[in-house]
């Protein structure tokens, strides 16, 4: 195919790729958005389990807070479109929103196609020309981005914008082109690892509950004997380990895996301290003063848990409850309150929701996006070497560095 020379061709039709599209076709800019999938988003439509969490409610210093990396890069992406932006933009663009418990910010629907199709929309009515093939190779004369070659033919443009996600969920077309033509043109790559992603453990009990999630728990991380994280919420054991929400949390705080030692402690009764936790256990060891410790912890615990707990707190199944000492139920006691989970690594990269690691901030201009060494490219969301913690704050960035890209062409 022949194509016409063109102003600036987008490389990936994600959230930050779409955001960068609009803002450069809105400004006249000629742009062409080059996406393999049938459809623009595919990622952007499984993330927040299919509903979206598609920014946080709150100032640029907490976003700021909430990326381990270097937030600093990130200071004017964000002061420029912070999001109270992002979500006037979504509200403007008649995709009614809401902010639920840490102000994650949702589509009312619920439903994260209406985020990718709204954006799809936009690009269209912005004269984005939309095509479905991917991106080869960008080629440079003189250190300066002449044109891109495709799949379907060579496209001649002054400025390429590479947005093409992280090494995380492969089959969405995260499949690290973006940081291959990085390479190729000189950028340096801050070595990859998951982030967002479930954990690994040796403990034979977590495959032994596989399926069982626990919820209002308080989980605590800790790097070397030295707390790390703390927060309540919802996990899940599985036959690797641990997952869930408070886990993939956790995980992104661990950024020395391999030379540091994890740990895990789950808070299973994060209401009560531990001495109303010990007059709880007295009124059901009262009720069931007449039955074996084995049958007494139907009311404190979920079922699977239940072996697991008799083993750990090591005192013998077949004790009748009314023979257990205080030595041993304040054992049970500080079980419940710091359940012990080891931490062996990571889950492959594949089942990460984010990379971490990638193009080298060093070499972006962080006002404009542009690379320092190769005139008219430009690079954003997840293909640099940014990342932050759950709650929307990584959809924030691609919006907040796609919409900087776009402007700048």
């Amino acid at each position: 195919m022949l194509f016409q020379e063109t102003g600036l061709v987008v490389i990936g039709g994600g959230p930050a790729g779409m955001m960068c599209a609009i803002q450069a076709a809105s400004r006249g800019v000629k742009t062409v958005l080059l996406e393999p999938n049938e459809k623009l988003g595919r990622k952007l439509r499984i993330t927040g389990k299919g509903r979206c969490n598609l920014t946080n409610n709150c100032d640029v210093k907490t976003i700021m807070d909430n990326i381990p990396g270097d937030g600093r890069f990130l200071y004017s992406a964000l002061s420029r479109f912070p999001p109270a932006e992002t979500m006037a933009f979504f509200e403007g663009s008649g995709l009614p929103l809401k902010t639920e418990r840490g102000n994650r910010v949702f589509p009312q629907s619920d439903n994260a196609n209406d985020v990718a199709q709204l954006l799809t929309r936009l690009c269209r009515s912005a004269g984005v020309n939309v095509v479905k093939t991917g991106a080869k190779q960008i080629v440079t004369e003189d250190g300066a981005v002449a044109g891109v070659a495709t799949g379907e033919g060579y496209i001649p443009c002054s400025a390429a914008a590479v947005c093409t996600g992280g090494l995380s969920y492969p089959l969405t077309g995260s499949t690290g082109a973006g940081f291959r033509f990085a390479e190729q043109l000189g950028h340096t790559l801050v070595p990859f690892r998951p982030s967002l992603v479930p954990l690994e453990s040796p403990d034979a009990y977590c495959a032994e509950m596989q399926g069982f999630s626990l919820k209002n728990v308080t989980l605590s991380a800790y790097e070397d004997g030295k707390l790390l994280y703390r927060e309540l919420g919802e996990m899940l054991f599985t036959h690797f380990g641990v997952s869930g929400p408070l886990v993939l949390s956790a995980s992104a705080h661990m950024r020395r895996m391999g030379s540091a030692d994890y740990r895990l402690s789950i808070d299973l009764k994060p209401g009560l301290d531990e001495k109303k936790l010990d007059a709880r256990v007295l009124r059901d060891f009262a009720k069931y003063a007449n039955r074996e410790y084995k049958n007494a912890l139907g009311d404190l615990l979920g079922r699977s848990m239940i072996p697991v707990v008799l083993r750990l707190s090591e005192i013998p199944e077949d004790k009748p409850v009314r023979e257990i000492t205080r030595e041993e139920r304040r054992r049970l006691v500080s079980l419940l309150k710091a359940f012990p989970v080891s931490v062996s690594g990571f889950r492959p990269i594949d089942e990460a929701i984010v990379t971490a690691g990638g193009v080298s901030t060093k070499e972006v201009n962080p006002r404009t996006m542009e690379s320092r060494l190769v005139h008219g490219l430009y690079f954003a969301g997840e293909v640099l070497d940014l990342d932050a913690y759950t709650g929307g704050f990584n959809l924030q960035i691609a919006w907040s560095t796609g919409f900087v890209a776009g402007n700048s062409v």
